[in-house]
């Protein structure tokens, strides 16, 4: 679809990161990367801790993600912080990913309705929070590909003719 875009990707689980179970969110994301035609530069498994959660987006952004996909901890479960997160080092939200994502996710489950994905800007790159199922994370990810490209040529600051 558009290729150029170098993606990180955090599997956000308490559980997955202490070695409990096997993430299959991160796995799942890289494979629609890789059909994308993205290249994945780097990835990592970390538990519901905010300030990880911080750390991680801004090291894959320095390291040159362009993308940094999350799965996990959008829901409403007493340790689900990554939208919390997101805010606290965003510069700008981009409302009308998660509005989309969850739009179109009631059409196939009604407890889209409880999630908190979002999009939004941190340092120089498009972050996309998304949900922690992975059938969910790679369905949300296919509803809003179409905007990705221009959103990270807008977060990185190249020149755009739209």
């Amino acid at each position: 679809m558009s290729s150029g875009i170098s993606v990180g990707i955090i599997t956000v689980s308490d559980r997955a990161s202490a070695g409990e179970y096997e993430d299959h969110g991160g796995p799942a994301l890289r494979k629609a990367c890789e059909g994308y035609e993205w290249q994945v530069g780097a990835e990592a498994v970390i538990p519901d801790d905010l300030e990880q959660i911080q750390r991680t987006i801004r090291a894959f952004s320095s390291q040159g993600c362009g993308l940094v996909l999350t799965t996990g901890g959008t829901g409403i479960a007493h340790r689900d912080v990554t939208p919390e997160a997101i805010r606290g080092i965003m510069r700008v939200e981009i409302p009308g990913f998660g509005e989309s994502m969850r739009m179109q996710s009631l059409e196939i489950t009604p407890n889209a309705i409880l999630s908190r994905s979002l999009a939004a800007i941190v340092d120089t790159s498009l972050v996309i929070a998304l949900p922690g199922k992975p059938s969910g994370a790679v369905e949300c990810l296919g509803f809003v590909v179409g905007a990705i490209p221009h959103s990270v040529k807008l977060a990185r600051g190249v020149p755009t003719s739209c």
